[in-house]
């Protein structure tokens, strides 16, 4: 019986872990979930799931959250505020911690699991984005087991070798990994209308349902590029390992290639509930709710390479993971800003690029070696990016 903190359980990722959990009661059992301030939905998950403990990340949302929680006959109890999420995060009684809060908001609680010796199920990409050398450094010291859930990494976690050599690849047979993208909704419009693109149409994915803001950045493709930097760190990869390729049909989830030139590729439907499966249930497999694909009806899989002139944040993003930490921190900083500020209406589409890439050159190249100076480059890239927003408007 595995005992699990939900982190972001109101979002896509946690609502699709909380559905794999109640399918198998005799396997998994709710600690605590966490939300940010959509309090009903959190409290019919914790009415559902019989959660020991609820954590609102805003410690003024308590009283709220104690009302809702008597409306709903909820006897979890309330919790507040960042410490509390480190908490529920490394409680002795917990085994595995799903960690999907999205952005750098996440980056704590998952790092307080990884340090406590967890399963990780590691949803939230900024963690890796933003620290990830320390992040695998504590997950060493403490025999955490780190199991990516985002669809490609699970989808090359599977894929790789029995034998496979963390950070050496070519020892392990592999001749490189192939990281697909559906490309957006914006795979095939006119460059030239990219002006015009409004809130809806950013964030109306073809394939999957995400967040708001994970969706946008599948529009700009700056979520493929975090998604590069976090492959670099999950399998101890270089730059020049990890190729990035379109594949509309999101059926392919990526692909390992080896030296004797076979290619192997995990497939499925574009449900998250499989990787989240696979995460809660691994070495073994588990039902996840997940229809079969009818490869009868798959009448094509085609693929092509990503136009940097059509998605010049993914190309911010594999720079920034080639210079170091301190560029993928700053760089994930500058993005959060430029998307909430586009989501906002506050600027257009083309200027999420301009924030980050600006954001960008107006800092120094240094390293950092710790978490304090993690969180304070973090810190000035949002505030240089919050003025380069102010200076839009």
């Amino acid at each position: 019986m595995q005992t699990i903190t939900v982190l972001g359980a109101t979002g896509s990722i946690g609502c699709s872990t909380i559905d794999v959990i109640l399918r198998h009661p005799d396997k998994y059992r709710v600690f605590a979930i966490s939300g940010n301030k959509q309090i009903d939905k959190l409290m019919k998950q914790a009415k559902q799931c019989a959660a020991r403990y609820v954590v609102l990340s805003d410690v003024h949302q308590y009283d709220d959250a104690v009302k809702k929680a008597a409306e709903y006959q909820v006897d979890s109890e309330i919790l507040c505020g960042p410490k509390a999420l480190e908490e529920v995060s490394s409680a002795p009684e917990v085994t595995t911690v799903m960690a999907a809060i999205v952005g750098a908001a996440g980056l704590l609680p998952t790092l307080a699991a990884v340090r406590a010796g967890k399963r990780v199920l590691l949803a939230n990409k900024e963690a890796l984005v933003m620290s990830g050398a320390l992040f695998i450094e504590a997950a060493n010291q403490s025999g955490a087991k780190i199991l990516p859930i985002d669809s490609e990494h699970n989808a090359i976690f599977q894929c790789l070798p029995d034998n496979f050599v963390y950070g050496n690849l070519a020892a392990s047979g592999i001749k490189q990994i192939l990281l697909t993208g559906s490309g957006g909704p914006f795979r095939t419009r006119e460059l030239d209308t990219f002006n015009s693109i409004t809130v809806d149409e950013a964030c109306a994915h073809p394939n999957w349902s995400m967040g708001r803001k994970i969706t946008v950045d599948s529009a700009t493709m700056m979520n493929k590029g975090l998604e590069f930097i976090e492959a670099c760190w999950l399998f101890g990869a270089s730059v020049d390992d990890i190729t990035v390729v379109l594949h509309p049909q999101s059926v392919i989830h990526s692909m390992v290639q080896y030296n004797d030139g076979s290619v192997i590729a995990q497939m499925g439907n574009p449900d998250m509930r499989t990787p989240i499966a696979y995460g809660l249930s691994w070495p073994e497999r588990i039902e996840a709710g997940v229809a079969q694909l009818d490869f009868a009806k798959m009448q094509s899989l085609s693929f092509d390479s990503p136009c940097y002139q059509r998605y010049p944040n993914l190309k911010l993003a594999i720079d920034a993971c080639a210079s170091g930490q301190a560029a993928t921190t700053r760089l994930n900083a500058a993005n959060e800003i430029a998307v909430a500020s586009f989501l906002a209406g506050k600027i257009g589409f083309n200027d999420i690029t301009r924030v980050n890439e600006e954001t960008l050159n107006g800092m120094e190249p240094m390293q950092v070696s710790s978490l304090q100076q993690i969180l304070e480059e973090d810190r000035k890239a949002r505030e240089i990016a919050d003025g380069l927003v102010r200076g839009l408007i």
